[in-house]
């Protein structure tokens, strides 16, 4: 792992989340549990309305987390309800926080390289549906990281397990001084919080 992204990673204190949130992710401790004791793949799609900020950053933030915790098959994805763009912000913030992140293509949609060690398949990131051939078909837990995916989806085809876990939405600080910080704060939270997840799998 990067020096930086591990310096950014011994600052959370994913022990000291709130027991209303550690309840939220039980399920997902379970469900990627189960699938470690049975020597499968744990396949994980994070899902929001754009697929363009609360989504990746849950998605590479697993990815992450499932790395320092040597939690084997761990395979993240994310997609949305329809298809806009990764915010820029969010691939500049997590660039602040130790990820090397760099365009694989510009376009309207944009594609990223994001990496958390330099000898590791990057997590590719750009704006996708949930259903795209990018992701998986079956065998897969949906993660609802916002309510408005949560509500508006109720069945997500293929998904083993659907389990809410939502967060709330930095644009609200877009065009604003405060952007940086709410941009910083949310992608913290989400890092405490997968970091959580998987340090508890045995």
């Amino acid at each position: 792992m990067y020096q930086e992204l591990l310096n950014t990673v011994q600052s959370l204190q994913w022990e000291n989340i709130e027991t209303s949130r550690k309840e939220i992710l039980e399920p997902l401790v379970s469900y990627i549990q189960q699938k470690v004791n049975e020597g499968k793949e744990v396949n994980l799609n994070f899902i929001c309305t754009h697929n363009s900020r609360r989504s990746h950053l849950t998605q590479v933030w697993a990815q992450a987390a499932a790395a320092f915790f040597t939690i084997p098959g761990v395979h993240s994805y994310s997609g949305g309800t329809e298809t806009t763009a990764l915010f820029p912000k969010i691939a500049e913030t997590l660039a602040e926080q130790g990820f090397t992140v760099f365009s694989i293509a510009i376009s309207d949609n944009p594609i990223y390289a994001i990496k958390y060690d330099g000898n590791t398949l990057p997590v590719i990131g750009f704006s996708k549906k949930y259903d795209s051939p990018f992701n998986p078909v079956s065998g897969f837990a949906a993660i609802m990281t916002c309510s408005q995916a949560d509500g508006g989806c109720p069945f997500i085809p293929g998904a083993e397990k659907r389990i809410p876990i939502t967060f709330e939405d930095p644009k609200v600080s877009d065009n604003t001084p405060e952007q940086t910080g709410v941009y910083t704060k949310r992608s913290l939270q989400i890092a405490e919080e997968m970091f959580y997840v998987f340090s508890k799998i045995q």
